[in-house]
């Protein structure tokens, strides 16, 4: 068994990899030509993004909206870079908001948290050494 992908369920599949493209330089891997689902070249294991629609259709009982909760869900990615401040300020810049300004864990590490138009919390950090 591997992890091969992460899907995030989104309202419109297309800005959403227009924003991972334009605030974080992540390049799309594959969009189907309906729309409805696209994954980001991240590597080996896949962040994909699928339509309200296509997750309706694979939970028929419902599912919750990352864009409808009072707070973040309780789930993040991670993005590393060398620089959080400059990959915070892409991601505002591009309709990202702001949870957490950028701080030096105890162990070294700069970490901060922005949340994606679609919901997404995500966590922009330095690599550990």
């Amino acid at each position: 068994m591997k992890f091969a992908y992460t899907i995030v369920y989104v309202a419109d599949v297309r800005a959403t990899i227009k924003f991972y493209n334009q605030a974080f330089g992540i390049q799309t891997s594959f969009l189907h030509d309906s729309g409805d689902y696209a994954e980001l070249d991240t590597g080996a294991t896949k962040l994909a993004f699928a339509s309200f629609e296509l997750g309706h259709s694979n939970f028929p009982s419902g599912y919750s909206k990352l864009t409808e909760l009072d707070k973040p869900a309780g789930i993040e990615i991670a993005f590393a870079t060398a620089d959080v401040d400059g990959a915070v300020q892409n991601a505002l810049n591009e309709g990202a908001k702001l949870i957490v300004q950028p701080l030096t864990k105890p162990w070294g590490q700069t970490v901060a948290y922005v949340q994606a138009p679609d919901g997404t919390l995500i966590e922009l950090c330095t690599p550990m050494a």
